[in-house]
């Protein structure tokens, strides 16, 4: 059985968030303050204007979660005081959250990266070991539909391989997407980060599909713990990253994660240049979707 876990990694200091952008006139002013003092996930938007982290808890409830550990840093408290606050426990009433904080090591600005942030995660969950968990991040919108499809899947390590034709971003963003190599059963081979012309045509399947990771992953808590613990800092970014981490689990554990095909588009938060796409799909999607959940 499948066990209704997931750890969503929200500790990152947001620093492109941040960064300026040239869209910033057509941006509301609020949202830019916002964007510039808060944690991504937290920025009000939508039709009620709630957290961005809402819609992600709405969802992941829907596909029928259980339990949530939020991995947080240890420098923001505005994720635990909102959601522990003034009742808001209660607007999802399926899910029991659970919080880890991640903490930045002495002579650091900034967390340790992905991989480790997703370790604290399980450090704080022993309880999770010899079962399974989804892991995603805090600033993409994941369907109801990808998230039950690794919640049901059969294999015990698993990620979404989107069609990247479908994704609404631009091309030049699109092109540094990670893309996946999978065996003919489907099966994991490898990730490549900001891949080249070459290696995007490599991934090209036979019909000429390119499936990208957008780091949402199912995995057995036992399986990934040891890749956690012993990956390197990237070389370049100095972060402990957590596709390569599942990537090195693959490569030593070969047919042991399965890649689910899946055609859709991804919402993001990641730039202030994503927030009136956000604003405007949430509202079309998401209409006041929280009126009856403790407003």
């Amino acid at each position: 059985m499948n066990e209704p876990n997931i750890v969503i990694l929200a500790g990152g200091i947001s620093s492109r968030m941040k960064k300026f952008s040239a869209d910033a006139t057509a941006i509301d002013p609020n949202l830019l303050r916002e964007a510039r003092e808060k944690s991504k996930s937290m920025l009000s938007v939508g039709d009620l204007s709630r957290p961005f982290l809402d819609y992600i808890l709405y969802n992941i409830e829907k596909a029928g979660f259980q339990n949530v550990v939020i991995v947080v840093g240890e420098r923001d408290t505005s994720i635990r005081d909102y959601y522990e606050g003034d009742g808001r426990k209660e607007q999802f009433p399926l899910l029991r959250l659970s919080y880890a904080l991640q903490h930045i090591p002495a002579g650091r600005a900034k967390p340790l990266g992905t991989a480790d942030a997703l370790l604290q995660g399980l450090r704080s969950v022993p309880a999770w070991s010899g079962g399974t968990f989804i892991v995603c991040n805090s600033d993409n919108l994941y369907s109801v539909r990808a998230l039950r499809s690794l919640l049901e899947n059969e294999h015990p390590n698993a990620l979404i391989d989107y069609d990247r034709s479908f994704l609404r971003f631009d091309q030049s963003r699109i092109e540094q997407f990670s893309v996946i190599l999978k065996d003919n059963d489907r099966f994991l081979l490898d990730i490549i980060e900001k891949p080249s012309p070459a290696e995007i045509e490599t991934a090209k399947e036979t019909n000429g599909r390119i499936g990208v990771s957008m780091n949402i992953f199912k995995l057995s808590y036992d399986m990934i713990v040891p890749f956690l613990e012993s990956i390197p800092l990237h070389p370049v970014r100095q972060e402990k990253e957590l596709p390569i981490a599942v990537k090195n689990m693959a490569q030593k554990n070969p047919r042991s994660t399965f890649t689910i095909p899946l055609s859709e588009h991804v919402i993001d938060l990641t730039n202030q240049s994503d927030i009136p796409f956000v604003q405007n799909y949430l509202k079309k999607e998401f209409p006041q979707f929280l009126r009856n959940r403790n407003e």
